[in-house]
C-alpha cells in the first residue's frame, strides 16, 4: 500500500493582473470551450510570465505557480520556504481547496485541516464553541467525536473565558489561538499551517511548534509548514521545499534546503555561522513588538549586537535600529550565550504583513545577517493601526545571560 499522503503533478496557477476572468466574455468562452469541451491546454497559459515581482513584465498574465511536481509521504513534516511572493501561500490554498489550480492534478490521502489567514474557516457570528463543532463537521466528524476533543481544544487555546462569545469579538491573537487548537486537535491526517502563527506571542508560538512536532512524530500525521522563521522550520521539519518565482527550486532534506536558501540567495542570507544563533522570533504583546534572538557560542562575544529593519508588503523600508543606537548602554556587555531582545514601543503600523531583516554579531564577526527572514502580521484594533509617517518608534534592548 502506498505511503504517499500528497501527490502533486504539473500544477500551475495563473492570474490576470487587475482582472477577474480573462477580461472579456469572448476570451472566457474561448477558454471554457478549449479546456472543458475539447480538453486542450488553457490558451492563455502561453502568454503567462514567471512571477518575479522585482521586474516589470510585458504581459498581464502571471504564473503564481508553474509546473509544480512533488510527493509527500505520510508522517513527513515539510517546511515550505521562499521569499515574499514566491507562491508559498498560493500552494497551501490550493492544497486546502480554498482555490483551484489552473492546470495540474492533486491527489490527497486523508482529511486536511488548515490554518491559513486569520479568521479562515470561522463564522464571525458564531461563538468559539460553535465554530469548533462547525470545523469538526466540515472534516466529517460526528458530534460525539468532537465532544471528546472539546475540553482539550479549549484548554490548549487558552480562551476558555470567551469560548461562548462570538469570534468577531476576538482579537487576532485569540483567533489564531483557537484556530490552531481546532486544526491541531481535530482528527485530520494532514495539517497545513501558513505563517499566520506570527500573530501569536512567543510563548504560544513555542507551544504550537511543540504540538506540530507531536502530531508529526508522535501521531504520524503529515504537516506542511510555511514560515520565514528558519529556526522554527529547522526545529520542526525533516523535509523542505524551496520556491522561487512560482517554481520549485529544490526539494530535499531540510538542512540541504536551508543551506541552499542561505547560500544561493545572498539577498536573503549574507552570513550564517552554524550553531551560534539558536532561534529568532517576533511577536506582538500589548501594543509593543518584541524581537528575541537566542545565541550560544563556545567563546565570549565582544559586545553582541542585534540590529533589524522593518519593511512593508511592498518591500519599502519603514525603520531600522540596533543595540548600539539605544539610549541605555547597559546591554552592551561581553557574553557567550543568552537572549538579546528588542522591544519596539507602540509602533504606528497599519494592518498588514511586514518582513524583518535581522543582523547579529559582535565587533569582530557577523554571526547572522539576513533579509526578509521573519514576518509579522498586524491586525489592528487599537493604536497599532496608525500610519507610521515621520514617526520613529522608541526601542529598548535587554541582553540576558542564559
Amino acid at each position: 500500500m502506498s505511503n504517499t499522503a500528497i501527490k502533486v503533478e504539473n500544477l500551475s496557477k495563473i492570474y490576470r493582473l487587475g482582472e477577474i476572468g480573462t477580461g472579456s466574455i469572448g476570451q472566457d468562452v474561448d477558454r471554457w470551450f478549449k479546456t472543458k469541451i475539447l480538453g486542450k491546454e488553457d490558451p492563455f497559459l502561453k502568454i503567462g510570465e514567471s512571477n518575479d515581482r522585482s521586474t516589470k513584465g510585458m504581459s498581464d498574465f502571471v504564473y503564481s505557480l508553474q509546473d509544480i511536481n512533488f510527493e509527500i509521504n505520510q508522517g513527513d513534516a515539510v517546511g515550505i520556504i521562499g521569499r515574499n511572493g514566491a507562491g508559498k501561500s498560493t500552494l497551501l490554498k490550493i492544497l486546502s481547496r480554498v482555490t483551484t489550480p489552473t492546470t495540474g492534478k492533486i491527489n490527497i490521502k486523508g482529511r486536511v485541516a488548515s490554518l491559513l489567514e486569520v479568521g479562515t474557516g470561522f463564522h464571525p457570528e458564531l461563538t468559539g464553541r460553535e465554530n469548533i463543532y462547525l470545523n469538526g463537521a466540515i472534516l466529517g466528524m460526528r458530534k460525539r467525536e468532537i465532544d471528546r476533543k472539546l475540553d482539550e481544544i479549549i484548554d490548549f487555546s487558552g480562551v476558555e473565558r470567551y469560548i461562548d462569545t462570538p469570534v468577531k469579538r476576538y482579537s487576532s491573537g485569540m483567533y489564531v489561538r483557537l484556530a490552531f487548537a481546532v486544526a491541531a486537535h481535530l482528527e485530520s491526517e494532514i495539517l497545513i499551517v501558513d505563517e499566520v502563527l506570527a500573530v501569536g506571542d512567543a510563548e504560544f508560538q513555542k507551544k504550537c511548534l511543540g504540538k506540530m512536532g507531536e502530531v508529526s512524530k508522535g501521531e504520524g500525521r503529515t504537516v506542511l509548514f510555511v514560515s520565514h522563521n528558519m529556526g522554527a522550520v529547522k526545529q520542526l521539519c525533516n523535509k523542505g521545499i524551496m520556491l522561487k518565482n512560482g517554481e520549485i527550486s529544490l526539494m530535499s532534506e531540510i538542512p540541504i534546503v536551508l543551506q541552499k536558501y542561505f547560500g544561493e540567495n545572498r539577498d536573503s542570507q549574507i552570513c550564517y555561522v552554524e550553531g551560534v544563533v539558536k532561534n529568532i522570533s517576533v511577536y506582538v504583546q500589548a501594543e509593543d513588538i518584541h524581537i528575541e534572538l537566542e545565541y550560544n557560542s563556545n567563546k565570549f562575544l565582544d559586545i553582541p549586537n542585534l540590529g533589524f529593519v522593518f519593511k512593508n508588503s511592498l518591500g519599502e523600508i519603514l525603520f531600522g535600529h540596533n543595540l548600539k543606537m539605544a539610549d541605555d548602554k547597559n546591554s552592551l556587555c561581553n557574553m557567550n550565550n543568552g537572549i538579546i531582545s528588542a522591544k519596539i514601543i507602540q509602533p504606528r503600523l497599519v494592518s498588514g504583513t511586514y518582513s524583518l531583516s535581522i543582523w547579529f554579531g559582535d565587533s569582530v564577526t557577523n554571526y547572522f545577517e539576513g533579509i526578509d527572514v521573519l514576518s509579522l502580521v498586524i491586525n489592528n484594533n487599537a493604536s497599532l493601526g496608525r500610519n507610521l509617517g515621520s514617526y520613529y518608534p522608541k526601542v529598548e534592548y535587554i541582553n540576558v545571560h542564559k
